[in-house]
């Protein structure tokens, strides 16, 4: 039993910073004037969405509950970029700037509960396609970044 609660408190843990992403990419979507942006920043909201939904059924399956709450580093931050917008404003660099920091953050959290050793089986696999998904959206917002000016 205590793997089980193990495995499922490392997917709880992971599907915390994932409710991060979710609400990082909603306030993207909502702030960008740029409508392929939006469209994108959208897309990677309905995919953390299942990425959770993916997590929270493993972890139920371990014996854990489903995760829908963030991290209080993750609302210090979101606080911390409104306040910013409001001295500043959003523009689209910032706005990247943000995704960037974010989606780095979550990379961590993936490579945190990939050296998990109770992760296995097809959690573990799970957890390894979302992170691969989550470095190939690292990639993509890098190189919007690289372009917009």
């Amino acid at each position: 039993m205590a793997e089980t609660s193990k495995l499922a408190d490392t997917l709880n843990e992971l599907a915390l910073f994932i409710n991060d992403r979710i609400e990082g990419y909603k306030t993207a979507a909502r702030e960008t004037k740029d409508a392929p942006n939006q469209a994108y920043y959208q897309q990677l909201v309905q995919q953390s969405e299942q990425f959770v939904q993916e997590l929270n059924g493993f972890a139920r399956a371990a014996g854990g509950g489903a995760e829908s709450s963030t991290t209080l580093k993750g609302k210090f931050y979101r606080g911390f970029m409104d306040a910013k917008a409001l001295v500043t404003g959003r523009d689209e660099k910032s706005i990247l700037d943000s995704n960037i920091y974010g989606e780095e953050w979550a990379i961590k959290a993936y490579v945190e509960a990939l050296a998990n050793a109770d992760l296995a089986g097809p959690a573990r696999q799970a957890v390894e396609r979302q992170h691969q998904a989550s470095q190939e959206t690292l990639r993509k917002l890098q190189q919007l970044k690289g372009i917009e000016k």
